[in-house]
């Protein structure tokens, strides 16, 4: 029976056709994405690659009515969940290969193991899992925590990096820190400069026209 099925999956001209997108696409997904060429019009599997189960070629596909699929959907159906006895969860795409006439000939699918996406979402979550709140006292004093608080809120409020903040933007942030009182604090323009990454003369000079009496701020 195995070899039997070796010699259909060598000799079917759909093998052959398909063979060389489905090893692609096991090449770039394995070990994790198992792709299986079906057989439409016997239901039988064609070829397997990178099998996650102990199917071959020539075991039953068990399709059911490919007539009845979604019209809408193109021929393309997914990605759907399913699930091995082993308790992995897969991600699967079905594609249904058709001859020129438009009859099905082939059923390509992919099976995407998802335990390595799942152990790394876990992972993830663990580390965005809700903190506690801060011990305000060890940060009382450290004002270039503040700095990088006030800078750092502003960036992500407004969605734009450091370096692309224009003058008005960079005066807003400079008007909030000194609200904060860190311009208070001896040696804040290099921190400041810094954190803005700007030079030390452009933070002077920010400084001043903020603080001029013809300054709107």
């Amino acid at each position: 029976m195995e070899t039997e099925a070796v010699e259909t999956e060598q000799r079917d001209p759909r093998v052959r056709l398909w063979g060389p997108v489905c090893q692609a696409v096991a090449l770039l997904l394995g070990p994790w994405a198992e792709v299986v060429l079906h057989d439409a019009e016997r239901d039988r599997v064609l070829a397997v690659w990178n099998p996650h189960t102990d199917r071959a070629p020539g075991d039953p596909s068990l399709l059911g009515e490919l007539d009845r699929l979604e019209p809408a959907a193109h021929d393309v159906f997914g990605p759907y969940e399913k699930l091995l006895a082993d308790g992995r969860r897969l991600s699967s795409v079905s594609a249904v290969l058709r001859t020129e006439d438009g009859r099905p000939s082939a059923v390509l699918c992919v099976n995407l193991d998802r335990t390595p996406l799942d152990e790394a979402a876990a992972v993830l979550s663990r580390f965005a899992a809700p903190t506690v709140e801060r011990p305000e006292p060890l940060f009382e004093q450290d004002w270039t925590e503040r700095v990088h608080e006030i800078v750092g809120r502003y960036v992500r409020e407004h969605g734009r990096p450091v370096e692309r903040l224009g003058r008005a933007e960079r005066l807003d942030v400079l008007a909030e820190l000194d609200r904060a009182g860190v311009f208070g604090v001896r040696r804040a323009v290099p921190v400041v400069a810094t954190a803005l990454k700007a030079s030390r003369s452009t933070v002077y000079a920010l400084l001043a026209d903020l603080r001029s009496p013809r300054s709107p701020r």
